[in-house]
C-alpha cells in the first residue's frame, strides 16, 4: 500500500508542524480563558484539571496511532509524531501542575494522603515521570547521540500508555462511553505496536528457515 501524506507543498511542511503545535495548544488556552473569566462552573479547578487530562489522553492516542495508520491505511504522518508526543507531554505537565498548584496548593502531605486514598494518581505520576526523558530526547541531536538506545528509551511509550489508561479508567467509579473508547483504543494500539516487532522477527525466522530448506533440497 502506498503511503499518503498531506497534499501540501514540501516547503510548507515545516510550517505545518509548527501550526500543529499552535492548534494543539488552543484547547488549553481556551479553557484557561474560561477559567479566568469564571465560566467553568461550580468547581473550575477540577473541570480544568479533567479537561487537560482528557486532552493528554487524546494526544497520546494520536501519537500511538501514527505508525498503525501508516501500516494499515497508508497515511504517512510520521513527520507529526514528534509534535504529537510533545503535545502529550505538555498537556500531561499542565494537568499535573493544575493538580499540584491549584488543587493541592503544593501541600505535599495532602498529595501523599490523596495518593493513599486514590492510588490511580500514582499511575498518572508514573506516566508523567516517564514522559520527561522522552520529551527531553525528542530532538535530532539525541537521536544521533543515543543511537539504538534512543529506540529502546522511547519504547517506554508502551508503559506510559498502560499507566495513562489505568489512571484514566480508575479516575471515576463508573466508566462512561468516552472512557471505554479511549482506554480500548490505547490497549489496541499498545497491542499492535508490541506485536509488530514480534511479527517481524517471526517473518525473518521463517525466511531463514525457507532459505535453509531450499539449500538443503538443492544439495547433491
Amino acid at each position: 500500500m502506498t503511503a499518503l501524506s498531506l497534499a501540501i507543498p514540501k516547503r510548507w511542511l515545516p510550517a505545518s508542524v509548527w501550526l500543529l503545535y499552535v492548534v494543539g495548544l488552543v484547547p488549553a488556552a481556551w479553557y484557561f480563558y474560561l477559567g479566568a473569566t469564571d465560566q467553568l462552573g461550580a468547581d473550575p479547578v477540577k473541570t480544568f484539571e479533567l479537561f487537560l487530562g482528557i486532552w493528554t489522553i487524546r494526544f497520546l492516542i494520536l501519537t500511538l496511532a501514527v505508525t498503525p495508520a501508516r501500516d494499515l491505511l497508508g497515511w504517512n504522518y510520521l513527520r507529526y509524531r514528534r509534535a504529537l508526543g510533545l503535545l502529550t507531554f505538555y498537556y500531561a505537565l499542565m494537568h499535573f501542575t493544575v493538580y499540584m498548584v491549584l488543587d493541592q496548593a503544593l501541600d505535599i502531605a495532602a498529595v501523599i494522603d490523596d495518593v493513599v486514598k486514590r492510588p490511580f494518581i500514582m499511575f498518572g505520576m508514573g506516566a508523567l515521570a516517564m514522559l520527561v526523558p522522552l520529551a527531553i530526547t525528542s530532538n535530532n541531536f539525541s537521536i544521533r547521540r543515543l543511537g539504538k538506545n534512543w529506540i529502546w528509551l522511547h519504547r517506554l511509550i508502551y508503559i506510559i500508555g498502560a499507566c495513562a489508561a489505568l489512571h484514566f479508567a480508575l479516575s471515576t467509579k463508573i466508566l462512561g462511553l468516552e472512557q471505554y473508547i479511549y482506554v480500548g483504543l490505547i490497549i489496541a494500539l499498545i497491542l499492535y505496536r508490541s506485536y509488530k516487532p514480534i511479527g517481524r522477527s517471526r517473518k525473518k525466522g521463517q525466511g531463514r528457515a525457507r532459505g535453509a530448506r531450499a539449500m538443503a533440497s538443492s544439495a547433491p
